[in-house]
Order: structure tokens, then sequence, then C-alpha cells
């Protein structure tokens, strides 16, 4: 995106001509190699000053990259202390999410025995007038990386989401919409799914060095066509019928990642409890609207 890159060429001369400005980093997607890049994708600039007070209140220097339609700001307290964020949507479509450290703090930073994670998902070194960046460990990419569940993680994320499940049948036979869909997608899709399906493609290349991205950007890029659908069967509108209908694709879908998985792991599936609970949610559905 050539607005995006004549946007970064001017954060880059600013802080090179400032002497407030020590060091500069990128950070996030646009330097990670396993991330998904397009048009869209923001630019996070880590700015470090020796004044760094100055611009967290001064809101000016924002305006000399362009005329910012929207902004969030986070100061200093609200991250222990360590940085503060100014998060700018600009008119020409470009969203840049300021970190802004004063000097002390991004030293201690890059002294730290492990690397924080907004820089183990990588990071480049756009001006550094100090050298204070010479210590700063390489990323490992660990942290976005999908790890092997243990038995005991497994075997919780299957009994919380047969659980959870009875929560959406009780909603949706009230007629409660808002409810249903808290803990269909905040609950269910979120905490359950999302984490079933990442293990399952990691499962897919033995585990080694695969993600998926933030909250399954690329799950169709991993997924077979016919397993895709079945994801997509689980998304419903506001129909309470359409409802109960992605409820049981949900259902039949974590059935089939589950056991697939539990053979793959050598852990036991909870057969039982999935027979117990598909009567229950039979048996709400059945009942006659209270």
């Amino acid at each position: 995106m050539k607005a995006r890159e004549e946007k970064l060429e001017q954060i880059i001369r600013w802080a090179e001509n400032n002497p407030d400005i020590r060091a500069v980093l990128l950070t996030s997607s646009l330097v990670n190699p396993y991330a998904p890049v397009d048009d869209f994708s923001d630019l996070d600039v880590e700015l470090v000053f020796e004044n760094l007070q100055e611009y967290v209140t001064d809101k000016q220097w924002i305006s000399l990259f362009g005329e910012p339609i929207s902004m969030v700001e986070e100061d200093e307290t609200y991250f222990d202390g360590k940085h503060a964020m100014k998060m700018v949507l600009y008119t020409n479509h470009v969203k840049v999410d300021f970190k802004l450290y004063q000097t002390s703090e991004f030293i201690q930073e890059v002294q730290a025995e492990t690397l924080p994670e907004d820089w183990d998902v990588g990071y480049k070194v756009l001006v550094d007038k100090d050298n204070l960046t010479k210590d700063l460990k390489p990323p490992t990419y660990q942290s976005i990386m999908i790890h092997r569940p243990t038995e005991q993680k497994f075997r919780q994320l299957m009994n919380d989401f047969w659980w959870d499940t009875t929560y959406v049948a009780k909603c949706l036979k009230r007629g409660d919409l808002f409810y249903a869909k808290f803990m269909s997608e905040d609950v269910i899709r979120t905490d359950y799914l999302v984490p079933l399906i990442e293990w399952y493609i990691a499962s897919l290349h033995d585990w080694n060095n695969i993600t998926t991205n933030k909250h399954g950007r690329l799950f169709k890029k991993h997924l077979s066509a016919e397993l895709w659908t079945k994801v997509d069967a689980t998304f419903s509108a506001s129909d309470m019928e359409d409802n109960w209908r992605a409820l049981y694709a949900f259902a039949d879908l974590v059935h089939e990642l589950g056991t697939t998985l539990a053979g793959k792991l050598h852990f036991e599936y909870p057969q039982k409890l999935e027979n117990d609970i598909r009567k229950y949610l039979d048996e709400v559905k059945s009942m006659p609207q209270p």
C-alpha cells in the first residue's frame, strides 16, 4: 500500500530529525513472516523518547503525518508505567498504532530475560541513535505458534464446550437471543472452537512451527473445503431455528475434531458426556415454548 509506505517514511524522517526521539521500531504483522499482510494492515511503530511526557500530553505531532479521523489514547498508567499508546486512523485509511517509550523503560524491556511478546512476533529497527537495541534478542515467533495441548487441557476444553451448549439451548428455548449469541459466539466459538481448530491444524503439521494468526484468520487456508463448510455452518443469523441448526453444527464439528485429535494424541474422548448432553439438547429443543 503506497500510502502506508509513504506515511512510514514520513515518520522515519521526522524521528531522524527530532532530537527527542532516540529509536524507532516497526513491529507486528509487517515484519512477521508468518502473518498475512494486505492494504488494511496497520503500521505498528514504537517511538523511544528522551522526554516522553511532552509527547503523551501533546497531540499536535500526530497531525504531522496526515489528518486524523479518530484516535484512541492510553497513557502509561494503563500499561503499568511501561509505555503509552496513541492509535490513529488517518483520512487516507492508514492506521498507525504508536507505542511511546521513555528511554529508561525501553532499556529495561531490552534487558529483560525473555523478549516481550510484541517483539517476539517480529520487529525491525528503523532508527537507533544511541545503540539502544544492540542487546535486543532476535524474535523466536514462538508466542504465536500453536502448541500441543496437555491431556488435562484437552479434557477441560471438551468438558466446558459440552457444558456451555446447555446454556445456548436454554436461551434459545426462552427466546433470549442476546444471551444465546453471547454464549455461542463469545464463549463457545472463541474459547473452545477456535483453539480446537488450531490444535487440529497444528496436528496436520506435526506441531511444527504453525500459526493460523489471530482469531482464526488463516483457518480457511489450512482446512479442506469440506471441513470449512462445516465450520461455516456454525454461524447463524437471528432466526431461532437457524440458531438451533448452528448449535447442532457446533456439536457435530467439535465431535469430529475432538475425536480425531483424541486419536492422534492418545487421549480419551468424553463420548458418554457428549451422548448425555446431546440427549439434553434434544429434550430441551422438543419442549413447548415457555
